[in-house]
């Protein structure tokens, strides 16, 4: 069957300095307000030179961690260092998230993530993608990759260090309730638009909210991220790594921290 999937132009000269250093303000104020987001630890990340950036993913359509991650990275570290993002080409057609092109988010492709650390960019992935994204409410404080290494080759094959980036909170900007796996095969979606998943929720203004193709408006949820400390691969799993030990101890390393923010957390939503 042929994909369905709109076809995206993956002109990394689309981000543009400018625009970020224009609207940055604005939008890290909208962020600190209304997800009151705390990201700790980017003096940890690498001040130039490629690096391979991996986290966790929450909150649906809508990637409220990454907008809150993206932002404070631009602030931190200025826009004039290249940074890019990937994600699913049905996230950059959504018109709420139009702005996250100018800030360099392209296409999720293994020759976009090449094409990004070749130009010694610093690059922001999320192996769990729309499988992690949409994992019930009840599973906030679970890293979940599906078992997915890719990552790891990239950063291992191309000489980069690798940095986790762990969030909480976003699963808490609507109530996920399922992913919906099988009506999502049965509909053919991996085939037509390369999604695993037709997740089921309860989100505004919609209420029952069923595929999240229209996004949402996410409650004002606290979020909080935290960096931890570069990995390099080929020095601690040398030349020929054994990529199941690597993954389970890079994600368990993740999910470590991911629960200690959630012992941090009083109540949901409040933080």
């Amino acid at each position: 069957m042929t994909s369905l999937l709109p076809t995206l132009d993956d002109d990394f000269e689309r981000r543009d300095p400018d625009f970020i250093r224009q609207f940055l303000p604005l939008f890290w104020l909208i962020a600190s307000f209304w997800f009151r987001a705390d990201v700790r630890g980017l003096e940890k990340i690498p001040p130039t030179g490629p690096v391979l950036l991996v986290g966790n993913h929450s909150g649906g359509n809508m990637t409220p961690d990454t907008a809150a991650f993206v932002l404070a990275f631009s602030a931190y570290f200025g826009a004039e260092r290249p940074f890019y993002q990937l994600a699913h080409s049905l996230v950059l057609t959504m018109p709420a998230l139009w702005w996250l092109r100018s800030f360099g988010t392209v296409v999720a492709s293994p020759k976009n993530a090449d094409k990004a650390l070749r130009k010694g960019a610093a690059l922001l992935v999320y192996p769990g993608g729309d499988y992690e994204v949409h994992r019930p409410t009840a599973e906030s404080a679970k890293v979940d990759f599906d078992g997915r290494k890719g990552f790891l080759r990239i950063a291992h094959r191309d000489r980069v260090p690798l940095v986790p980036v762990v969030s909480i909170g976003g699963q808490e900007t609507a109530l996920f309730l399922a992913r919906g796996q099988r009506l999502a095969k049965w509909l053919r979606l991996d085939r037509m638009f390369r999604l695993k998943v037709l997740p089921v929720s309860l989100a505004l203004p919609w209420g029952l909210n069923i595929g999240d193709l229209l996004g949402h408006l996410p409650l004002p949820a606290k979020i909080t991220i935290q960096v931890l400390d570069p990995i390099d691969l080929r020095a601690r799993y040398g030349a020929k790594p054994d990529w199941t030990v690597a993954y389970r101890e890079v994600v368990g390393q993740m999910q470590r921290t991911l629960t200690r923010l959630q012992a941090e957390r009083r109540l949901p939503i409040v933080g």
